[in-house]
């Protein structure tokens, strides 16, 4: 922790409730509701980059200056992805919703903070895989425009492609992951025929309404960032957005339990966090 607020950790929690009322009169963006150690971690590691001493001199900076509070932004933007994050939910996702999609001539699914586009292509590639691309239409949505750009281009790091072959081929993968890109000077492009089959869209979670009517949504490892009553709106307004039977995929450190909504869903994996919405 900064060595300011060692001794002063109830004015650290006063003056980061200041800046993200301030960010949210300014600017929109809304994070009073996230965890407050994720914030508070990030915004102090803000400060060693500046080089500045205080949240308040920081506050007052943000609110004046545009381009700084966009790289405040940056750093609070939830980013840590990539492709077949977490092989077991591909493989519980082929063998307990593919079957179910398999019935539908045409699905939408909405991957809610697909931060830098990793897993939407994922996603892409499993469908494609079973048939199922050119039947749907995927929304990949997030409120950082910088990273929707890099999930646009599906421009990614060559020397991250091992780990995700290893992912793609746990996660039940048909072919090699090779396949479906192409290597250029120390990246990779993958194929556009996946960016094709996606709308990337500027949406915000916390203070956007619902983004569309869809048969399935992603929203993995994004809700263990808020704090409950954030989480219960979010969940609503996923529960909002589900058709009959819509299915719902958090992260497995991510839960129903407790919620507004618990009792509106059933389990289909709880071990994988996959959900049904129920017909009343």
């Amino acid at each position: 922790m900064n060595s300011y607020y060692e001794l002063n950790t109830e004015l650290l929690a006063i003056e980061l409730k200041l800046l993200f009322e301030g960010i949210y009169l300014r600017y929109g963006y809304d994070f009073r509701n996230y965890s407050k150690a994720h914030v508070r971690r990030r915004v102090l590691a803000f400060l060693g980059l500046k080089d500045m001493e205080t949240v308040t001199d920081l506050q007052n900076k943000v609110l004046r200056e545009p381009d700084l509070f966009r790289e405040l932004l940056d750093e609070l933007s939830i980013n840590v992805t990539e492709m077949f994050r977490d092989p077991e939910f591909y493989l519980s996702f082929r063998e307990n919703i593919i079957p179910k999609l398999k019935t539908y001539t045409f699905f939408k699914i909405w991957h809610a903070g697909c931060s830098t586009g990793e897993e939407v292509y994922s996603l892409a590639i499993l469908l494609y895989e079973e048939g199922l691309l050119d039947r749907c239409q995927i929304y990949a949505t997030d409120f950082n425009r910088k990273v929707l750009k890099i999930a646009k281009e599906g421009v990614y790091q060559l020397s991250d492609m091992q780990q995700y072959e290893n992912n793609y081929l746990k996660s039940g993968g048909k072919r090699n992951l090779a396949d479906y890109y192409k290597s250029m000077y120390g990246s990779v492009m993958i194929d556009k025929m996946f960016a094709n089959r996606v709308v990337f869209s500027d949406h915000n979670l916390v203070t956007d309404s619902v983004f569309a009517e869809v048969n399935l949504i992603m929203c993995r490892n994004v809700l263990i960032y808020f704090e409950k009553q954030l989480q219960d709106k979010v969940l609503n307004l996923f529960h909002e957005s589900l058709t009959p039977s819509g299915i719902l995929c958090l992260g497995t450190k991510e839960s129903l339990k407790f919620t507004s909504v618990e009792s509106k869903f059933d389990t289909i994996d709880q071990r994988q966090k996959i959900f049904k919405k129920r017909i009343i």
